[in-house]
């Protein structure tokens, strides 16, 4: 399992992705989820991919050999002329594999999701949620992030505490808390997570990084998260059977 997030602000996006990979508890390795490439001035598109390794890692590897020598069978993301197209390109391309992979096995097997976000000159930046039949959904105002692989632990805090004019710096934070909470719940999402920062506009990586476990920050987000949730909590009214008309 995994857990990659994808969130569009008003200054651009954020993705974070977490790096374990398990095969039983006894079987855990670190893989890398996100890959970016870059044209500066001109395109910056990063993939976040949950779901079977073998089917992500072929993926990213199609789509990197293909930006080395495209040609009209085997487009580039470089020279996709959108952010739709990107998606689009990538979706066939997951869909191929999936398909290949799955000729003599169980296709559940195979399947991956794919978050996929970035911006073209001349386009606003863009975000997909790409599945493994290769069709997409784009975030919007009404869906303004994307969660892949175990959601449910880190979804509350988002939805409760995003807002598209939050700062980088905030959302990472934000995002922090998501994981930890993850992280606590899950011991198939781990450390080293990866972040990618794009501002609207640049055409560059703004920035790139990995948080590591002993990373300062991240424990101190972690440690005072869970103090804060039992501060919350204890200042919380007092249930009572009366109040609620148990019996007495």
């Amino acid at each position: 399992m995994t857990y990659c997030v994808g969130l569009m602000l008003d200054r651009g996006i954020v993705m974070m992705s977490d790096t374990r990979t398990n095969a039983g508890v006894d079987n855990i390795s670190v893989f890398k989820k996100m890959t970016t490439w870059e044209v500066p001035g001109e395109r910056v598109i990063s993939i976040m991919s949950s779901g079977n390794l073998a089917t992500t890692q072929s993926l990213v590897s199609t789509l990197d050999e293909r930006t080395k020598a495209p040609g009209e069978r085997n487009p580039s993301l470089l020279e996709a002329p959108s952010m739709f197209q990107v998606a689009t390109m990538t979706g066939q391309t997951l869909r191929k594999i999936i398909q290949d992979s799955s000729r003599n096995g169980n296709r559940a097997t195979f399947t991956a999701t794919l978050i996929v976000g970035g911006q073209i000159k001349g386009s606003p930046p863009r975000l997909f949620k790409v599945y493994p039949e290769g069709n997409f959904i784009e975030a919007g105002s009404d869906t303004p992030f994307f969660q892949t692989g175990e959601t449910k632990y880190g979804r509350p805090i988002i939805v409760r505490a995003y807002d598209p004019t939050m700062s980088f710096e905030e959302a990472i934070k934000l995002l922090l808390v998501s994981f930890d909470s993850t992280i606590k719940a899950n011991l198939s999402v781990g450390l080293p997570l990866d972040v990618t920062v794009y501002e609207k506009d640049s055409l560059s990586v703004t920035q790139e990084f990995r948080i590591r476990q002993e990373d300062d920050y991240f424990n101190v987000i972690s440690n005072g998260w869970g103090a804060a949730l039992k501060v919350a909590f204890s200042s919380l009214p007092d249930f009572s059977f009366h109040k609620t008309g148990g019996s007495s």
